[in-house]
């Protein structure tokens, strides 16, 4: 039987992950903070040691600080010592074990469109923390000779962070959002799971992991909005405004680092440029993308009632 070690169980991704692999029938080690929800905790704080993968033979790394803090701030040296610092230790303990890194499409150089970007796109320029640490991380595990897999907007269920911030983004019945409508990538947690779970075989290097098709930004974003009894309406900032008011509230961030900016550069480049991810060379592994997001706006609506 194999035993997969999964870093960042108790989390999002993580947990789908470890419930997975368990009934995928692997033995499962569940390596973090707090047990997750199968398997052996392994307890481990990635800013401080080196974790013990004893027994594993495959490692799925998951954990990750996440966020958007404010330059110089304590949150951004946190971020690196989870993101970057942290992936040393990992890989310094899996020795030679397989490894797939969960890593981010954040990491791709923003700006221009990304229509049917594949992962030769350049990997530089990030405009956060988030995007660097995540580079800084996962070029260490190419250099390890990991599978590093770059997900774009990974949503479902028990998603803590992508559609509760759009959600709260809704002020009396209207959700303002950065330039026209765009095209975009997004991926279900389901078929992140099952490429983490598959990986391990593949040979090294980076892989993009969306869902089967893209999605006009305005549309998916009402269909959440439905799935969650949320009535408002979509508004279009226009694009100078809305970079102009993120590089406004990430100065006046400066003067309050233990506060996150309302917005910033890095959400209006995500939401207002098309970023579309070719996964054609993860299919070519045998990897399919089976979800989409009718199956969780389908079942966030049925928990709604």
């Amino acid at each position: 039987m194999t035993t997969v070690a999964v870093t960042g169980a108790s989390g999002f991704c993580g947990s789908h992950v470890a419930a997975t692999a368990a009934a995928r029938g692997a033995q499962v080690l569940c390596v973090g903070r707090r047990p997750g929800p199968v398997g052996r905790h392994v307890p481990w704080d990635a800013t401080l040691s080196v974790p013990d993968l004893a027994g594993a033979d495959i490692v799925v790394h998951c954990a990750a600080a996440v966020g958007d803090p404010p330059p110089g701030s304590p949150a951004e040296a946190a971020m690196h010592a989870v993101n970057v610092d942290g992936t040393e230790r990992l890989l310094a303990a899996a020795a030679g074990r397989p490894v797939v890194w969960v890593s981010s499409a954040s990491v791709y150089a923003p700006g221009r469109p990304r229509g049917r970007m594949s992962e030769d796109h350049p990997v530089q320029g990030q405009l956060n923390a988030y995007g660097r640490t995540k580079a800084a991380g996962e070029a260490l595990a190419l250099a390890a000779g990991a599978v590093v897999l770059r997900p774009r907007a990974v949503y479902g269920t028990g998603d803590p962070h992508l559609v509760p911030r759009l959600l709260a983004r809704v002020r009396r019945g209207l959700l303002l959002l950065p330039g026209r409508d765009v095209e975009l990538s997004l991926t279900a947690v389901e078929n992140l799971t099952d490429a983490c779970l598959s990986a391990a075989v593949w040979p090294p290097g980076a892989y993009n992991i969306a869902d089967p098709l893209p999605y006009r930004r305005d549309d998916a974003i009402r269909a959440v909005l439905r799935a969650h009894n949320v009535h408002a309406r979509i508004g279009h900032l226009p694009l100078p405004v809305a970079s102009a008011a993120a590089t406004v509230s990430e100065r006046l961030s400066r003067r309050r680092p233990d506060a996150a900016p309302g917005l910033t550069r890095y959400a209006v480049d995500q939401l207002a440029h098309s970023v579309v991810l070719n996964v054609a060379k993860a299919q070519r592994q045998g990897w399919t993308a089976h979800t989409s997001l009718d199956t969780y706006v389908a079942a966030a609506a049925a928990h709604a009632g």
